[in-house]
Protein backbone atom coordinates (compact mmCIF):
# COMPACT_ATOMS: atom_id res chain seq x y z
CA UNK A 1 0.00 0.00 0.00
CA UNK A 2 1.37 3.41 -0.93
CA UNK A 3 2.04 6.13 1.60
CA UNK A 4 -0.80 8.26 0.25
CA UNK A 5 -3.32 5.44 0.60
CA UNK A 6 -2.10 4.77 4.14
CA UNK A 7 -2.55 8.43 5.08
CA UNK A 8 -6.05 8.51 3.57
CA UNK A 9 -7.00 5.33 5.42
CA UNK A 10 -5.61 6.76 8.68
CA UNK A 11 -7.68 9.95 8.26
CA UNK A 12 -10.84 7.97 7.52
CA UNK A 13 -10.36 5.77 10.59
CA UNK A 14 -9.75 8.85 12.74
CA UNK A 15 -12.87 10.61 11.44
CA UNK A 16 -15.14 7.62 12.00
CA UNK A 17 -13.87 6.08 15.24
CA UNK A 18 -14.01 7.81 18.59
CA UNK A 19 -11.80 5.06 20.03
CA UNK A 20 -9.16 5.70 17.35
CA UNK A 21 -9.18 9.40 18.22
CA UNK A 22 -8.69 8.65 21.91
CA UNK A 23 -5.92 6.15 21.13
CA UNK A 24 -4.22 8.74 18.90
CA UNK A 25 -4.32 11.31 21.71
CA UNK A 26 -2.94 8.65 24.06
CA UNK A 27 -0.16 7.83 21.56
CA UNK A 28 0.80 11.50 21.38
CA UNK A 29 0.88 11.62 25.17
CA UNK A 30 3.18 8.57 25.24
CA UNK A 31 5.42 10.10 22.57
CA UNK A 32 5.62 13.34 24.56
CA UNK A 33 6.42 11.36 27.70
CA UNK A 34 9.19 9.52 25.86
CA UNK A 35 10.67 12.75 24.52
CA UNK A 36 10.47 14.37 27.95
CA UNK A 37 12.29 11.50 29.63
CA UNK A 38 14.86 11.00 26.86
CA UNK A 39 15.88 14.67 26.74
CA UNK A 40 15.48 15.46 30.47
CA UNK A 41 13.65 18.69 29.72
CA UNK A 42 11.51 19.97 32.62
CA UNK A 43 8.26 19.85 30.65
CA UNK A 44 5.65 17.16 31.33
CA UNK A 45 5.15 14.62 28.59
CA UNK A 46 1.44 15.40 28.39
CA UNK A 47 2.25 19.01 27.54
CA UNK A 48 4.67 17.93 24.82
CA UNK A 49 2.11 15.50 23.43
CA UNK A 50 -0.61 18.15 23.30
CA UNK A 51 1.87 20.56 21.70
CA UNK A 52 2.49 17.88 19.07
CA UNK A 53 -1.26 17.61 18.49
CA UNK A 54 -1.46 21.40 18.23
CA UNK A 55 1.30 21.36 15.61
CA UNK A 56 -0.50 18.65 13.63
CA UNK A 57 -3.74 20.64 13.75
CA UNK A 58 -2.03 23.95 12.90
CA UNK A 59 -0.26 22.52 9.87
CA UNK A 60 -3.43 20.87 8.61
CA UNK A 61 -1.96 17.38 8.84
CA UNK A 62 -4.94 16.42 10.97
CA UNK A 63 -8.32 18.11 10.72
CA UNK A 64 -10.03 19.37 13.84
CA UNK A 65 -13.18 17.52 12.84
CA UNK A 66 -11.30 14.23 12.91
CA UNK A 67 -10.38 14.67 16.59
CA UNK A 68 -13.51 16.36 17.95
CA UNK A 69 -15.56 13.35 19.09
CA UNK A 70 -12.71 11.70 20.99
CA UNK A 71 -11.75 14.96 22.67
CA UNK A 72 -15.37 15.59 23.70
CA UNK A 73 -15.57 12.13 25.20
CA UNK A 74 -12.39 12.68 27.23
CA UNK A 75 -13.61 16.08 28.41
CA UNK A 76 -17.01 14.68 29.37
CA UNK A 77 -15.37 12.07 31.61
CA UNK A 78 -12.70 14.36 33.01
CA UNK A 79 -14.22 14.28 36.50
CA UNK A 80 -13.26 10.61 36.75
CA UNK A 81 -9.59 11.60 36.56
CA UNK A 82 -9.93 13.61 39.78
CA UNK A 83 -11.55 10.91 41.96
CA UNK A 84 -8.18 9.57 43.25
CA UNK A 85 -7.30 13.06 44.49
CA UNK A 86 -10.57 13.29 46.42
CA UNK A 87 -9.95 9.90 48.02
CA UNK A 88 -6.47 11.00 49.08
CA UNK A 89 -7.96 14.01 50.87
CA UNK A 90 -10.41 11.78 52.71
CA UNK A 91 -7.58 9.50 53.88
CA UNK A 92 -5.64 12.37 55.47
CA UNK A 93 -7.49 14.12 58.29
CA UNK A 94 -4.85 16.84 58.59
CA UNK A 95 -6.22 18.39 55.42
CA UNK A 96 -9.39 19.29 57.31
CA UNK A 97 -7.62 21.84 59.55
CA UNK A 98 -5.18 24.72 59.22
CA UNK A 99 -3.09 22.81 56.67
CA UNK A 100 -6.22 22.37 54.58
CA UNK A 101 -6.90 26.11 54.69
CA UNK A 102 -3.37 26.81 53.48
CA UNK A 103 -3.80 24.32 50.66
CA UNK A 104 -7.15 25.84 49.68
CA UNK A 105 -5.56 29.31 49.65
CA UNK A 106 -2.79 28.08 47.36
CA UNK A 107 -5.29 26.35 45.07
CA UNK A 108 -7.56 29.40 44.87
CA UNK A 109 -4.59 31.74 44.34
CA UNK A 110 -3.11 29.48 41.69
CA UNK A 111 -6.44 29.14 39.93
CA UNK A 112 -6.92 32.91 39.90
CA UNK A 113 -3.41 33.41 38.49
CA UNK A 114 -4.02 30.85 35.76
CA UNK A 115 -7.41 32.37 34.90
CA UNK A 116 -5.98 35.89 34.75
CA UNK A 117 -3.02 34.86 32.60
CA UNK A 118 -5.33 32.90 30.30
CA UNK A 119 -7.62 35.92 29.95
CA UNK A 120 -4.63 38.14 29.14
CA UNK A 121 -3.31 35.64 26.59
CA UNK A 122 -6.71 35.34 24.90
CA UNK A 123 -7.09 39.13 24.87
CA UNK A 124 -3.63 39.57 23.37
CA UNK A 125 -4.33 36.88 20.77
CA UNK A 126 -7.65 38.52 19.88
CA UNK A 127 -5.98 41.93 19.48
CA UNK A 128 -3.28 40.45 17.26
CA UNK A 129 -5.93 38.69 15.17
CA UNK A 130 -7.91 41.94 14.76
CA UNK A 131 -4.73 43.80 13.87
CA UNK A 132 -3.84 41.26 11.20
CA UNK A 133 -7.37 41.33 9.79
CA UNK A 134 -7.37 45.13 9.60
CA UNK A 135 -3.99 45.09 7.83
CA UNK A 136 -5.31 42.59 5.29
CA UNK A 137 -8.43 44.68 4.74
CA UNK A 138 -6.38 47.84 4.10
CA UNK A 139 -3.83 46.11 1.86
Amino acid sequence: MSRRKTVILFHRVLERSRLAQILFIFALWLAGEGISRATDIPVPGAVLGMFGLLCLLATGTIKLSSMRRGAYMLLADMLLFFIPAVLAVLDHGEFIGFVGLKIIAVIVGGTLCVMCMTALAVDLGYRVMLSLESRRAHA
